[in-house]
């Protein structure tokens, strides 16, 4: 056994780290404490580890923030976020078409815990005007979900902060390869590592960036609270974060060339894409937008059984996510909005006819070849 003599006493129950060993890839600290007073810096893995670090570091460097910390999912990011900056008696802004676990959190239990909720409708101007009267924090997503509108973060930064008010982000669909909020004048900037950030559907997790001031408030209350990203997350999330940028150039591509082929199809009714001439905020989305990211919704003439459509499906997996390097397919009304009533879906104008398509990385003409089930061929 190298560098082992084998006359030298083993003890099997310990492990010791070469911290001269030179790995290519950050290691897993799969500990949950640290050797004291050495490992006072992290000291217990729900407050802090170096491979979770490790990852905080790099989102950090793509967002051009000071400081993030990681979660074990994204609603955990948002909740901790929320439950940080707000109070009983503090007032929220919010958009109706946001991810439906979002708005419940928002509408629901923070109602419940004191806070006023304000609902602005779809688009940037809905939001000024909900603004006007003041308030704690507005919470928007950059490009929201599943409808695709695009909020100018710029402007909304600037009217909030008129108000004495912050602004959260929550830029997952958008990517840090296609947006970059806090250079808009965002205060915090939210994902779901989960989606583009690992790419590879292997990983759930969160991540909250900004200012060290107050990314430490909302990183104390992670700590409070739980929801920390354990260190094998971190490593995946890590690996994937390798291939975002040769990822989103090649989603970005295909998700355009794909919106624009459907645009024409017979059997759709509507698509929503940034990257369409007619869809209401292109013009928002062309200005602020390296790239208009992976997400096309569309809308069906006619309703289709989707057990039938599913297994028709030979390169499009449909599943209840996005983000990853395969194309995947969900039905809104059934998977990433079922918590909302019919009575809000159709305020959104979210039927059965609606499904989401999220665009990987694979041949177009694979994809489109799928989708002519939506054609009648």
């Amino acid at each position: 056994m190298e560098g082992l003599e084998l006359s030298e006493p083993v003890n099997y129950q310990e492990d010791r780290h070469d911290e001269t060993a030179a790995s290519l890839n950050f290691p897993i600290f799969q500990s949950s404490a640290y050797v004291m007073p050495k490992g006072e810096k992290y000291r217990y893995t729900r407050e802090s580890n170096p491979t979770v670090e490790n990852l905080a570091i790099k989102i950090s460097a793509l967002e051009g923030t000071e400081k993030t910390t990681c979660f074990s999912s994204g609603m955990g990011a948002v909740f901790t976020t929320l439950f940080t900056i707000l109070k009983p008696g503090s007032t929220l802004v919010i958009h109706r078409d946001m991810f439906s676990r979002t708005y419940r959190l928002s509408t629901d239990l923070l109602g419940a815990w004191g806070v006023k909720t304000r609902v602005a409708d779809p688009g940037t101007d809905n939001l000024l005007e909900a603004i006007e009267s003041g308030a704690d924090l507005v919470l928007v997503e950059a490009i929201t979900n599943p409808i695709l509108r695009v909020n100018d973060i710029g402007k909304i930064a600037t009217r909030i902060h008129s108000q004495g008010g912050l602004l959260a982000v929550d830029s997952t669909i958008a990517t840090p390869y296609n947006l970059n909020p806090a250079s808009l004048g965002a205060d915090v900037v939210l994902h779901s590592v989960s989606k583009y950030i690992s790419g590879n559907n292997d990983a759930i997790g969160g991540a909250c960036s900004g200012q060290t001031k107050l990314i430490d408030r909302i990183d104390s209350m992670r700590r409070t609270t739980g929801p920390s990203m354990d260190p094998f997350t971190a490593f995946l999330v890590n690996q994937g974060i390798k291939t975002l940028d040769l990822r989103m150039k090649r989603i970005n591509s295909n998700a355009e060339r794909i919106a624009e082929a459907i645009n024409h199809f017979k059997g759709i009714q509507e698509v929503y894409y940034p990257g369409l001439p007619s869809h209401p905020d292109h013009r928002i989305a062309r200005e602020m937008l390296k790239g208009y990211s992976g997400i096309v919704t569309f809308k069906s003439r006619n309703s289709i059984d989707l057990v039938s459509l599913f297994k028709k499906l030979r390169t499009i997996i449909p599943a209840n996510t996005l983000g990853g390097v395969g194309t995947i397919i969900s039905h809104p009304a059934t998977m990433s909005h079922r918590n909302l009533s019919a009575q809000e879906r159709e305020k959104l104008g979210i039927t059965d006819t609606m499904f989401r398509l999220s665009v990987g990385i694979e041949d177009p003409d694979l994809i489109l070849k799928d989708l002519e089930v939506f054609n009648g061929h």
